[in-house]
């Protein structure tokens, strides 16, 4: 009878010990995965632009273009994913020096109207919308430049677009001297700015409740 209580005891004790085991390890899992879940929600590469949305949206609002709110926040991500003082890259757009304006709010004022112009002088010239977002980087010129040669955009019109401006001011536009840059000898804007805009779009798109249909379509 002792060695039958024994055994009993030795089974309780080792199914015991078992049990807090298991509580251990499923205790363990469940922060794992809480730690992983916060991981991926600080890494989203776009929050410091997503922040600025509901600003966005609102001057937006005031030329009935609040559909593009996510093109803008692409956009924003594409010049400064989001940081510093002008963070829609809008100072020269309005005839200022880089980095001239310091306040977040008047700079996604200035880059909307910039963008505004894009949108109603492309429509009025008939180019696509790919053509469109280059211009918010090269400047309404290419709208006109791109309506000449066919109305749409692509890299290789970007690059021969960009030439002309290089050699109407080569010693301004050289990518800082450094032929290694990508972007030479096209150093006037960014040829590939479209299309990392319309990759920014597509990553974004299903994580900011917006009404964006009329942008990804064109797209």
């Amino acid at each position: 009878m002792k060695k039958r209580k024994r055994k009993k005891g030795k089974t309780i004790f080792v199914l015991l010990i078992l049990f807090f085991i298991f509580i251990m390890i499923k205790q363990v899992m469940q922060v794992s995965i809480i730690e992983e879940s916060s991981s991926i929600i600080s890494n989203d590469p776009f929050e410091d632009a997503k922040k600025y949305s509901p600003i966005i949206r609102d001057e937006l609002e005031k030329y009935h273009l609040e559909e593009y709110t996510t093109v803008l926040l692409a956009l924003m991500q594409q010049e400064s994913r989001g940081k510093g003082g002008d963070p829609m890259q809008a100072s020269e757009s309005a005839g200022l020096a880089p980095n001239t304006i310091k306040d977040p709010k008047q700079s996604i004022k200035q880059g909307v109207n910039h963008f505004q112009r894009a949108v109603t002088y492309g429509n009025q010239k008939k180019v696509d919308f790919p053509t469109i977002i280059q211009a918010y980087n090269m400047g309404i010129g290419y709208i006109d430049y791109a309506a000449q040669h066919g109305g749409k955009h692509t890299e290789e019109l970007a690059k021969k677009f960009s030439l002309l401006q290089v050699n109407k001011k080569p010693k301004v536009y050289n990518c800082g001297g450094n032929k290694n840059n990508f972007r030479y000898p096209y150093c006037y804007g960014d040829f590939t700015y479209s299309t990392k805009v319309a990759k920014n779009i597509e990553s974004i798109a299903d994580s900011v409740p917006v009404n964006s249909g009329t942008a990804d379509e064109a797209f």
